[in-house]
């Protein structure tokens, strides 16, 4: 895993106890507990009402036999965004709330299928899920680069004299002659 994603984990739960710390200080510490719950209550009731509107458009493109990728990635970032939304802290329910919202779900969704589900249906397809084939003669060829198994020398130049062509009605000649392959 990358240390950059490793690094944003850690700091989600570190930002969260430090707000959480200094609004129990301002506030006290009766008043910051009813603000998590009062959020995480809150959240979870949008979760709930966006995951009944993205189950109803799931069973709508299902019935009219499309495929339905968005809703099923909406699906997917309600189930991150209800688990966020039971963390405790300001911080994951703030991310949450980005997950849940249409809007900001909308463009999650668009970076996450550019990101994360392309690459890997790429990964596992060859290129054929995105169309993203090789497509242009036989791979290294021009890049210098040699492909385990394609003999790895260089690539020769033959002219048109070295083609010999021997015609097979001529078979009682001894001295067939060598054609260029004009006739």
């Amino acid at each position: 895993m990358d240390l950059r994603v490793i690094g944003v984990l850690l700091l989600v739960p570190l930002l969260d106890v430090m707000l959480l710390v200094v609004l129990a200080t301002r506030l006290g510490p009766v008043p910051t507990v009813a603000i998590v719950v009062l959020t995480a209550l809150l959240g979870l009731l949008l979760v709930r009402a966006e995951g009944r509107h993205t189950s109803s458009k799931l069973r709508q493109k299902v019935a009219r036999g499309e495929v339905p990728t968005d809703e099923l990635l909406d699906g997917g970032l309600l189930l991150v965004a209800g688990a966020l939304m039971l963390t405790p802290g300001l911080v994951t329910d703030l991310v949450g709330l980005l997950f849940v919202l249409p809007p900001s779900r909308y463009v999650i969704r668009g970076a996450t299928k550019r990101y994360v589900v392309r690459p890997y249906a790429d990964a596992k397809t060859g290129g054929l899920a995105s169309g993203n084939v090789y497509v242009g003669g036989f791979p290294g060829d021009g890049d210098g680069e040699t492909v385990p198994g394609d003999g790895g020398g260089d690539p020769v130049d033959v002219d048109e004299d070295a083609y010999e062509f021997t015609d097979p009605d001529d078979e009682g000649d001894a001295d067939a002659e060598t054609e260029t392959g004009e006739r």
